[in-house]
């Protein structure tokens, strides 16, 4: 039963991938989740793409970072792109922010610029844990609800 509640579709993307870039794959898993429900054809009405959620230039500036010349717009439905670039952009970001992964769900979520704005507003260290001052409620609760989904993701697979 938890395990329909907290389906991994495309295991073997979501392990490699995450293996590739050093991001626990449970996280991938829970960010795919709230980002989909495992949907590849999600759509965000910002114009988000796929499973992971990611926005066409986000995806685009991921390409260039990562060397993909290959890549085209169109390329970001295509369930193996999409895990590939949202969890690099996903250690991207856990790097920028030194690993702390309550600030880089919500850079992925809200926007780094959003998160680097918080950081110097109120003056947040790279440790930040404190979710409830997450100034956007929206971000506050992705933050929490893919935390919480890692855990479980944890305990019913063997990540």
């Amino acid at each position: 039963m938890r395990k329909f509640v907290y389906p991994l579709q495309y295991d073997y993307l979501v392990r490699q991938y995450a293996y590739e870039d050093k991001v626990d794959p449970a996280l991938v898993a829970s960010v795919i989740l709230v980002e989909s429900k495992f949907d590849e054809r999600a759509a965000s009405q910002p114009g988000a793409h796929g499973l992971m959620q990611v926005m066409p230039d986000t995806a685009q500036w991921i390409a260039d970072e990562m060397g993909m010349t290959d890549y085209t717009p169109d390329k970001l439905n295509d369930v193996r792109t999409n895990i590939r670039l949202g969890t690099w952009y996903l250690a991207y970001l856990l790097k920028e922010y030194d690993g702390n992964q309550v600030l880089a769900l919500a850079a992925y979520n809200a926007g780094r610029g959003h998160v680097d704005s918080w950081i110097r507003k109120y003056g947040w260290k790279k440790d930040f844990q404190e979710i409830e001052k997450i100034p956007f409620s929206e971000t506050r609760e992705y933050v929490k609800i893919v935390l919480l989904n890692e855990k479980h993701y944890k305990q019913l697979y063997d990540f």
